[in-house]
């Protein structure tokens, strides 16, 4: 039987997720449900060889302190003299804190990620032209989260959905190919009304893959005038290169099969 045990960063990473696993209100922990629970998992990494690091074993040794902290009967008289703090007061602040640093980081790999994952980084000379000011790349954080407002607002309005609708995306390519062709050079479009003009959530989603597909192959740029200002979608220089085949067809289907 081969047995798989979750990895953990640490004893606090192995508390937070007994506690989030099961809705548990961190203020108010079950001390000897978390401390049983707890004891299974290092006693499951025991029979497996697997080496846990000495914090562990103290956090086990701190966890049945505090069980038997909890435990103990408290006299009412001598409370009233010198009332105690909950014993599991010390381990929920270092949870918490555990938590926001921990949260932190999470945020800090995002943005790594983001910012890695810009459709395009060009000179600043590649946004000008001579009739218009410098425009800012856009990332594909700003990209999913202008897709996530639209379909926000959309719950709000009516979408006509179709039975079976044939929409796809390279239905959709040909709508921005179609679209743009019709706008003088260097001339831009809003990508919020792209999108609201589609009838259905599925047409919406066929449009955003689209778009996605159109800047890998440079055939849209997608610039902002100013930072979380509306996404604009104008000509790239592969525009005119970027033919929708049986060829492509096949392969963007395939690709983004849903």
């Amino acid at each position: 039987m081969n047995v798989q045990l979750e990895h953990y960063e640490g004893p606090l990473d192995l508390l937070l997720d007994l506690i989030r696993k099961q809705q548990i209100n961190i203020y108010d922990i079950p001390i000897a449900q978390i401390t049983q629970q707890y004891l299974e998992y290092v006693q499951k990494a025991m029979d497996l060889d697997i080496e846990l690091s000495a914090e562990f074993v103290y956090m086990a040794a701190t966890l049945i302190h505090i069980k038997s902290r909890m435990l103990l009967p408290r006299d009412p008289e001598l409370e009233k003299i010198d009332p105690q703090e909950d014993p599991r007061k010390e381990l929920v602040d270092r949870l918490l804190e555990y938590e926001r640093f921990k949260s932190a980081a999470a945020m800090l790999q995002e943005k790594r990620v983001i910012e890695e994952a810009i459709w395009s980084n060009p000179q600043i000379q590649q946004f000008v032209n001579e009739d218009e000011g410098p425009g800012l790349a856009v990332t594909l954080f700003d990209l999913v989260k202008t897709f996530e407002q639209v379909l926000e607002r959309a719950k709000n309005r009516p979408l006509y959905e179709v039975s079976k609708e044939d929409v796809s995306v390279p239905d959709m390519i040909l709508f921005l190919k179609n679209t743009l062709k019709e706008l003088p050079a260097g001339k831009s479009v809003g990508l919020v009304p792209l999108f609201e003009r589609q009838r259905s959530r599925r047409a919406m989603i066929c449009l955003f893959l689209a778009v996605l597909e159109m800047v890998k192959q440079q055939a849209i740029r997608l610039t902002q005038s100013e930072s979380f200002g509306e996404i604009q979608v104008k000509r790239d220089k592969g525009f005119d290169e970027m033919q929708v085949t049986e060829e492509s067809i096949l392969r963007i289907e395939e690709e983004y099969k849903s």
